[in-house]
């Protein structure tokens, strides 16, 4: 096959466009990109708007063809975020939002609105596991009185891409690798770096997923975001832009990468067993909803685009307000018929609720609806339970495939006269309280030419990545570092590792160093920014480890015992433990149970051997010598306790084992405690001090 030539340019918004050379002899037809009916494709990176930033424009056949084709490529499991945990649950209401927003659900403090959540993985099937290096979906789909809005976003306030035309490119590239099948859930290989390392908008993302972000330690205890700017509108039509935020009660907490790697071992439903244990024991998950608010004096003062979904708003320059919280209380009663069957739509909003121009956004729109007639099999997918709205549904649609409703009558169809008859005429439109869309910007008319381009602010892609890495504690950049450095260990495409390096010098040198040599390659010259980075201020709220809750509650305790294990010290240390709020679950040798000191047999929750320490956020281990003898000298015991110290975990023991501890490499430090008062509070926290003792980081 003959080389295919192209050149290759920047956009308007530094996106990289790869174009067939103007010399017609030197490039064949079937180098040249087309629709399906054989168009050629001009702009395969922008859909087309009413102007730079104006909303993208329903003519576009390129990019509804392309969306099209992609929601449809995989049936009937979703294409991405396939593999999901669910529960029902409530929001409540803080303090009222009247004065920004309409919505019915933001009016009275106190007042419930049942609502169900779902959370995913991105990149992996239905049949993967839980605890990848991924993105996870966090979508929560309210059901108002005046209908149901979807709040669709992930764990990571930003994207991969700026505008919905790159979004099969994306999944298509991260996905497994069409003519082999693998890898499966992961990014690390060829065709994503590939892509990601000729996408420079991509970098502030590719800084999150390296990050301990990817490797939550619980649903429960992760962010959510809606990713995109949105606006609230009043019932006097004044809008105002807005963020949504998810904060966890119990704060963001991550594994380490052994850790994950070791968890997707231990337990492929590792989450989804965490979110539905808790659940059932009466510890419900819990968020609150904050939202960040600025106008359009606000998003034009600024050096970067808000509707650019690569870009976030520092909580330090606009403080998130908490205004009303969300609690998981209820379990699924059918996985198919709830979780896997709920339909989530960007496009679903209620009066108070109105989309911005987000070029990312705008191809969501037409991009869910479709996907989910594509999986459930109808246009009626709405009328399943768990997606029907609570409030009357009333309008002139018919018949399709799984109909369940029965109307009576004539009327589908409007303009009619039938009501004068003596016949029901059915519903008529609402102009007082139906849903009108925002005028926008008054001052500034959004039209303009019919344009496949992007805003001028779209082309600085690195100063919110440096952002982010300056805002990090030194371990997890050497998190990201190293993240960085296994990734691209597994490309095998030659010069694919150097371009990512080359494009990591605009976000940090000293991050590109590092990866260059944990690669054992060259540091290549800085890629050419298509506009140069602005300073900003690092934000702290970026930080796990900065915000990391020290507590124990909704966090699980391993407790080792064996035989002869002292029946007053164990249960000292369990009251101490459930006292702070923990959860013990105890381990032994045998899944009978273990014999005490007094003569009693304690029953376990689990068996060394199929229990390992990477299931609990911390240990404890409470033998006696005779057990210690015999443990010692067994891999899974040692293994045990040298898993909880290199994952940096707390670790509290007796004095009798302490030959088990030193068999392991366990090394006194902060997180190595007795089993006084003091072991709750210890368990409570991660020791990354530990970390340059346990592992080389780049």
């Amino acid at each position: 096959m003959a080389k295919q030539t192209f050149e290759t340019r920047k956009g308007e918004g530094g996106e990289t466009h790869q174009q067939v050379s103007d010399d017609s002899t030197r490039t064949a037809d079937t180098a040249r990109l087309t629709t399906n009916q054989g168009i050629r494709i001009t702009d395969n990176q922008n859909s087309l708007k009413a102007g730079a930033r104006g909303p993208t424009l329903l003519e576009d056949f390129v990019l509804r063809e392309k969306i099209f084709h992609f929601d449809h490529e995989r049936i009937p499991e979703r294409i991405v975020h396939a593999r999901g945990s669910g529960a029902h649950g409530y929001f409540e209401l803080f303090e009222s939002l009247a004065d920004i927003t309409k919505a019915d659900l933001f009016q009275r403090p106190g007042e419930k609105t049942s609502l169900f959540a779902r959370f995913s993985t991105v990149a992996g099937g239905a049949g993967s596991v839980d605890t990848p290096r991924d993105v996870r979906g966090f979508a929560v789909k309210f059901y108002t009185r005046q209908g149901n809005w979807d709040l669709v976003g992930n764990n990571i306030p930003v994207f991969f891409i700026q505008d919905a035309m790159k979004f099969p490119d994306l999944v298509h590239a991260v996905k497994m690798e069409s003519d082999r099948a693998f890898p499966q859930a992961g990014s690390a290989h060829d065709t994503f770096w590939d892509f990601a390392s000729l996408m420079p908008e991509s970098t502030h993302m590719l800084m999150w997923a390296m990050s301990d972000r990817t490797l939550p330690r619980s649903l429960r205890m992760m962010e959510g975001f809606g990713v995109h700017t949105f606006r609230l509108v009043n019932a006097e039509g004044k809008s105002t832009f807005v963020k949504f935020h998810w904060k966890p009660k119990l704060g963001i907490q991550s594994t380490v990468w052994d850790e994950a790697l070791k968890l997707q071992a231990a337990d492929n439903d590792y989450h989804r067993r965490d979110l539905w244990e808790a659940i059932a024991v009466g510890n419900f998950p819990e968020w609150e909803l904050g939202l960040q608010l600025f106008d359009q004096a606000f998003a034009d003062a600024q050096p970067y685009d808000v509707l650019d979904a690569t870009k976030l708003i520092p909580e330090e320059v606009i403080p998130v307000r908490i205004v009303g919280r969300m609690v998981l209380d209820r379990n699924p009663d059918n996985f198919f018929a709830e979780t896997e069957q709920v339909a989530f739509c960007p496009a679903n909003i209620v009066p108070g609720v109105d989309f911005s121009n987000d070029p990312l956004l705008q191809g969501r729109l037409f991009s869910y609806l479709d996907t989910q007639k594509s999986r459930l099999g109808t246009a009626n997918f709405h009328q399943i339970p768990i997606n029907a709205p609570i409030c009357p549904v009333m309008n002139f649609q018919r018949d399709g495939q799984m109909q369940m409703n029965v109307p009576r009558g004539r009327a589908n169809y409007e303009p009619n006269s039938l009501a004068d008859h003596g016949e029901d005429g059915g519903p008529r439109e609402c102009p007082m309280t139906g849903f009108t869309t925002s005028t926008g910007r008054p001052e500034h008319e959004e039209e303009g030419d019919k344009l496949r381009v992007r805003a001028e602010l779209f082309a600085d892609h690195y100063s919110h990545a440096r952002l982010f890495w300056l805002s990090q504690q030194p371990a997890e950049q050497a998190h990201i570092a190293s993240s960085f450095v296994f990734e691209l260990s597994k490309v095998q495409l030659a010069q694919v590792p150097a371009r990512m390096i080359a494009n990591l010098r605009n976000v940090d040198d000293d991050l590109a160093k590092r990866v260059a040599e944990g690669l054992a390659i060259a540091l290549p010259d800085k890629k050419p920014a298509a506009r140069e980075p602005v300073s900003m201020q690092p934000s702290p709220a970026l930080s796990i480890h900065t915000n990391m809750k020290a507590v124990l509650t909704g966090r699980k305790v391993g407790v080792l015992i064996a035989d002869g294990t002292d029946a007053a010290e164990l249960k000292g240390l369990l009251a101490e433990i459930e006292k702070a709020g923990g959860s013990p679950f105890l381990v032994s040798p045998r899944i009978g149970g273990a014999k005490l000191s007094d003569g009693k047999v304690m029953k376990v929750d689990g068996q060394l051997a199929g229990s390992p320490s990477q299931l609990f956020d911390a240990v404890a281990v409470v033998l006696s010598n005779a057990a210690v003898e015999d443990l010692a000298k067994q891999a899974v015991a040692i293994q045990w306790v040298m898993d909880a110290f290199g994952h940096l975990k707390a670790i509290g023991s007796n004095e009798a084992a302490t030959p088990l501890l030193e068999k392991a490499g366990v090394v006194p430090d902060a997180g190595v405690v007795g089993l006084d008062t003091y072991f709750a509070k210890a368990a409570a926290s991660r020791y990354w001090d530990r970390e340059p003792r346990v592992r080389v980081l780049a």
